[in-house]
């Protein structure tokens, strides 16, 4: 994986961009720089090589797209959760302004096409079809994300569609991808695909439960972050899903509450959380999706040793501490 992240960073970072517009251009280097483990790309370039393909250089345009995308979509989500910082650091709208995160956002996102048209053409329709599919289906996840913020309860069916969307079907679309360019067939390409869906919805709720059960000292974020700003996580829907209706007066006062007013918030929800053992239900649900991933790598017709370092990166992915 390591050789295969290299080339990775070293494609994006050699990226070349105009110099004019400046407000245009130095958002889109900036963004870029900023770094984080690339493992969608990284996963382009995994698949590709898991279905035999030895020549990388081929595969680099569809795994820059999949991290221009990416970027185009971080970009527009900080600015619609008006969040500060990305990555620990100042975020495209608050270091210029909104009307810059979104053009130079929009200019990821056409630059993720021009890298796609790189691609082997005989690919082209097929690579052509995922992207657009995927980047549709992360803009719906995030829209349902934000309708469902002022939502008073969730069902579990709706949560799990939307953290598919938002987060998942990159993942698996990152692997197609690899899988295309690389001479796969539609069954070997659903079944890559299959297999990072999967591992996208796990790491989603183990993240869900690291966020409110994680180590202060490794998890790298405020621990109780998500129950501080109410955010409907797998343990918010789950519990609204069982509490008994002795305990709603006891939820609903907490998720009126901020902490400067309830200073104790963050432990009276993990009490509740504890009652009902909806950590209990997210380890199990986690799992699900962990052996439907490990299932789908299993039926895979490649040789055992190729799948070594996809299922070494899940593991990574899935038995972490941040």
């Amino acid at each position: 994986m390591q050789h295969l992240q290299k080339l990775v960073i070293e494609a994006i970072e050699t990226s070349q961009f105009p110099e004019t517009p400046t407000n245009l251009y130095d958002p889109i280097r900036y963004i870029l720089t900023l770094g984080g483990k690339r493992v969608r790309p990284v996963l382009t370039l995994m698949a590709a090589e898991l279905f035999g393909m030895q020549e990388m250089e081929e595969i680099i345009p569809a795994a820059k797209a999949v991290e221009f995308f990416h970027n185009f979509s971080l970009i527009h989500d900080d600015l619609m959760d008006q969040a500060p910082l990305r990555r620990g650091k100042t975020t495209v709208h608050e270091k210029w302004d909104a009307n810059i995160a979104i053009l130079s956002g929009d200019g990821l996102l056409v630059k993720a096409y021009e890298e796609i048209s790189k691609c082997n053409p005989v690919y082209l329709p097929a690579t052509l079809r995922i992207l657009s599919k995927v980047a549709m289906e992360v803009c719906e996840g995030q829209q349902l994300d934000m309708d469902y913020e002022s939502r008073g309860s969730l069902l579990m069916e709706d949560y799990l569609e939307m953290i598919r969307l938002k987060t998942s079907v990159l993942l698996g679309g990152a692997l197609q991808l690899g899988a295309i360019l690389s001479g796969a067939n539609e069954q070997q390409q659903q079944l890559i695909y299959d297999f990072g869906e999967n591992v996208g919805l796990a790491f989603q709720l183990q993240d869900d439960i690291l966020d409110a059960y994680g180590d202060p000292d490794t998890f790298g974020k405020i621990v109780g972050g998500d129950i501080i700003i109410n955010k409907k996580t797998f343990l918010l829907v789950k519990l609204m899903e069982v509490i008994a209706p002795e305990d709603v007066p006891m939820m609903q006062h907490l998720l009126h509450a901020t902490v400067e007013a309830v200073p104790t918030k963050v432990e009276d929800m993990l009490k509740l959380y504890d009652k009902y053992q909806v950590r209990k239900s997210a380890d199990e649900l986690k799992d699900v999706y962990t052996q439907r991933a490990f299932e789908k790598m299993s039926a895979l017709d490649v040789p055992k040793e190729r799948k070594e370092a996809l299922l070494l990166l899940a593991n990574n992915l899935l038995v972490r501490q941040q």
